[in-house]
Formats: structure tokens, C-alpha cells, sequence
């Protein structure tokens, strides 16, 4: 029986430390609103997903929050750069055991089950799994093997990200699959895409 990892990296939600470039235009109050229905949904369509979650908090873990301390195990992230942090995350799952691992954020209103059910299934054939994000980063990452190069000197937090990781990939003769194209919610221009979210 193979198993199977869903990573979720998720900020504490402090006002002025969340969607900071959203809060910016509308507020730090607005902004950690927005972040929480984020929150809300990522654990809604994850929670009864068939493989097991670790959420992997910013700063510190929290009991009996948006994610059931049943259904989610909880660490802390550890590293400097957001590269650093995934690739520290991916290492330690998969030191224990687990053979395919995906990894998203909490930002991304328009994900949902079967995305990521199907994100899993990808792995079967390809060594990594993509879900580009219309600003030229991504939503998701997955991988069967860890490898550490996917991120290493990465623009993080730019319009090249999904670009250079592909590239990585082409590198070191990596097969991958892309998804479906999804947006993020970084800036005031975004939150169209709020639409998605069931309240």
C-alpha cells in the first residue's frame, strides 16, 4: 500500500501578517477576513480527502482551529526562504515513509477535491505534479521522489517561479504533469475570484 501526504502550508492568521500585499489596498482587517474564508475553505475541501494531512503552521501550532485535530496532524515550519520551507516540509514526510507528497498553500479559492484527488493519480506516471497559478507561480506541487533541486535558486514570490521550476524540471529530466490553471488571491484584484468560496 502506497502512501500518501497532503502538505498544507498555512500562515497563523495575525492581522498585518497575512495577505499583506491584499491588505495594503484594503486594510489589515479586510485582508485577515479574506484569509480566513481561505483558511475555511482549504480545510473544507480537504478534510475528507483519502490520504493523510499534515498542516505545517507559519509560526505555531494551534488546537481545535479550522483544521480537526483528528483528521490533520500539525508542524511547525522550519527554514528561512519559502524554497527552504517546502523543501524542509517534503523532507521530513518523507523520511517518514511516504512515497507520493503534494503540497499547497491556502490562497487558492478555485481548488477543489477532484484536483487534488487527480494530483495524486498524476504521480502514477510522472515524477512531479504542477498547478500553475495565473500570476506565473504555483498552487500546488507534488512528487513521488524527494528532490531538493525543485527549490533551489527560485525567484520566490514572482512571475518566474512556475517558469524556473519547469526548467528545473527539463534539468534533471523530470516528467511532470501540469493542472489546471488557478488563481491565487494575492492583491485587491484577486478577490473576484472569491466567488468560488461557499460561506
Amino acid at each position: 500500500m502506497m502512501k500518501e501526504a497532503l502538505i498544507i502550508f498555512a500562515k497563523n492568521p495575525e492581522g498585518g501578517k497575512v495577505k499583506t500585499r491584499l491588505a495594503a489596498t484594503i486594510g489589515d482587517q479586510a485582508a485577515l477576513e479574506v484569509y480566513q474564508r481561505l483558511l475555511f475553505h482549504t480545510a473544507l475541501i480537504t478534510a475528507n480527502l483519502p490520504f493523510d494531512k499534515f498542516v505545517f503552521y507559519s509560526d505555531t501550532i494551534i488546537s481545535n482551529d479550522n483544521w480537526d485535530d483528528l483528521q490533520f496532524k500539525k508542524r511547525t515550519q522550519s527554514g528561512q526562504g519559502l524554497g527552504e520551507r517546502m523543501n524542509n516540509a517534503f523532507a521530513s514526510i518523507f523520511n517518514k515513509g511516504y512515497s507520493k507528497i503534494v503540497i499547497i498553500g491556502t490562497d487558492c479559492p478555485g481548488l477543489d477535491p477532484t484536483i487534488l484527488l487527480n494530483s495524486f493519480t498524476a504521480l502514477d506516471l510522472n515524477d512531479i505534479v504542477i498547478g500553475p497559478a495565473e500570476d506565473g507561480g504555483y498552487y500546488l506541487v507534488g512528487m513521488k521522489l524527494h528532490r531538493a533541486e525543485l527549490f533551489e535558486n527560485i525567484r520566490w514570490s514572482s512571475n518566474v517561479v512556475l517558469a524556473e521550476t519547469l526548467r528545473k524540471c527539463d534539468d534533471f529530466q523530470l516528467t511532470h504533469f501540469l493542472l489546471p490553471v488557478l488563481s491565487d488571491i494575492d492583491e485587491e484584484k484577486d478577490l473576484i475570484h472569491l466567488k468560488h468560496l461557499s460561506d
